[in-house]
């Protein structure tokens, strides 16, 4: 299957540079470009496309809005890999907030990028534990509690355990150690979290915990 690409960059030698990378590859094809998040919209509404590189900062309409109006039109979406140029970036946090499978620098090496476009069509996200902690760290206390009931109650006590050690960051073989389990079952328990909470990757289950206070900087 050839993985269908579309770029979203302001600045026009990086999205030609990147494009020339992706066109490289025998299973992947750029489908489409734009200068601006505002350009992506449009042309994405009669452009199918697998995965959107997208940078966040962007004139006329950012990375960020841009990626929230993709995600949350009728029927299927692409999914989003949004780039940027600083590491602890809040641009980039709001858009893995808005539903992106994850982030990546711009300055990442090429066969960086493709691994991440692979993983990311594949239905993974991409973004280190490591990164994941730092990024939230940085902007936790910005983010708005969510009040109400138990936000675990759909979830068995094993399915917590898996939720509560994924938002701090761990990878599944960490976990399995920590739960003696196999990592196959802890996927499969992870499957049923995003499953349960309506989320897509195991990065919005780390803005999840976050957000419902279940994890702390």
């Amino acid at each position: 299957m050839t993985i269908r690409v579309f770029v979203a960059d302001d600045q026009e030698l990086v999205r030609t540079g990147t494009v020339m990378v992706i066109d490289s590859q025998d299973d992947m094809k750029v489908v489409g470009q734009a200068a601006d998040g505002a350009e992506a919209v449009a042309l994405l509404a009669a452009v199918p496309a697998d995965v959107v590189l997208m940078d966040v900062r962007m004139p006329r309409m950012d990375g960020v809005e841009a990626t929230r109006r993709l995600l949350s039109g009728p029927g299927p979406s692409p999914r989003v890999l949004v780039l940027t140029t600083f590491d602890l970036d809040e641009y980039a946090f709001a858009a893995l907030n808005a539903g992106a499978s994850g982030f990546m620098l711009k300055d990442a090496p090429a066969e960086d990028l493709l691994t991440a476009i692979r993983v990311v069509h594949r239905g993974d996200a991409v973004i280190a534990p490591s990164t994941t902690r730092r990024l939230l760290d940085h902007v936790a206390p910005a983010l708005p509690a969510a009040g109400g009931p138990d936000p675990l109650a759909p979830l068995t006590e094993r399915e917590r355990d898996v939720l509560l050690l994924v938002a701090r960051g761990l990878s599944n073989a960490e976990i399995g150690a920590r739960l003696y389990l196999a990592e196959g079952t802890v996927k499969t328990h992870v499957g049923r979290v995003l499953f349960k909470l309506g989320l897509r990757d195991r990065v919005q289950i780390v803005i999840w915990a976050y957000r419902h206070r279940l994890a702390e900087p």
